[in-house]
């Protein structure tokens, strides 16, 4: 029996089988937990229907976190099949093209940097706000993902930096504001991965090149490897930890200079 069994668990963000939100899908289904999926668009509807049965889930429900009414409506569906919610994850983020190209202060603009804090920061505590009701008493668990580019300035990264600097103060403003409630709230920082979502980042594969020489554990990370964490902190194993964003990314974030 795996370790979330009877647990019920919201993923918000999957989108393909190559992502992190299906590795911690994939990790929590392994530990016995019962999923329940959302889709950002119809066009995403079908993949993320085969998604679902892959982990023996039939609730797949609409939903873009950008309009209030359909954060309200998914949960209101929800609650039509499960009487409470233990887990959600948050694995969303977005910002316009042109603003993650180029110099940052040549790129940014209002309506970027607005965008990028809505989608990849706000969402987080709507969506932890809109579950409220579902996880009252069940010692439950908010999950989000964030990037080691939330703390150091990174080529290219510009406004979603920002965003996931903001979307880590989130984590800890709504852990204090939800602990009395017994619901923890953590994040996972993960290194760099060959998904779907890294495809549009200019020279991804040097920065992989750049991990796998110079990171402790001399390699890149897999989705199966922070879903397996993930799993961990949405676990009552993790009942002690909250408010912290948690790296999986081989020990690159210990760096200062690399070797010489």
């Amino acid at each position: 029996m795996g370790f979330l069994q009877g647990k019920r668990a919201l993923i918000v963000g999957v989108a393909s089988n190559r992502s992190i939100a299906w590795g911690i899908a994939e990790a929590m289904h392994r530990q016995g937990a019962e999923l329940a999926f959302t889709y950002q668009t119809e066009k995403l509807k079908s993949r993320v229907d085969q998604i679902a049965e892959q982990t023996g889930s039939d609730i797949v429900l609409p939903l873009d976190v950008s309009y209030d009414d359909q954060i309200t409506g998914a949960f209101d569906a929800l609650a039509e099949r499960w009487d409470g919610l233990d887990i959600l994850v948050h694995a969303v983020a977005y910002a316009p093209r042109e603003q993650i190209q180029g110099d940052y202060m040549d790129v940014v603009d209002r309506e970027g940097f607005r965008i990028a804090h809505d989608i990849s920061s706000y969402s987080f505590a709507a969506l932890g706000k809109a579950a409220r009701p579902l996880m009252k008493g069940r010692n439950g668990a908010l999950l989000t993902l964030s990037y080691l580019g939330a703390l150091r300035a990174l080529p290219g990264y510009n406004v979603m930096g920002l965003a996931k600097a903001s979307l880590e103060a989130n984590v800890r403003y709504m852990a204090n504001s939800l602990g009395p409630e017994g619901t923890r709230v953590n994040g996972i920082s993960a290194g760099p991965i060959k998904t779907l979502a890294a495809a549009g980042i200019g020279n991804f594969r040097r920065i992989l090149d750049h991990i796998t020489q110079t990171a402790p554990l001399r390699r890149t990370i897999t989705t199966e490897e922070v879903g397996n964490v993930a799993a961990f902190l949405c676990s009552d194993l993790a009942s002690g930890v909250t408010g912290e964003i948690t790296y999986v990314d081989s020990g690159y974030s210990i760096l200062g200079i690399p070797e010489l």
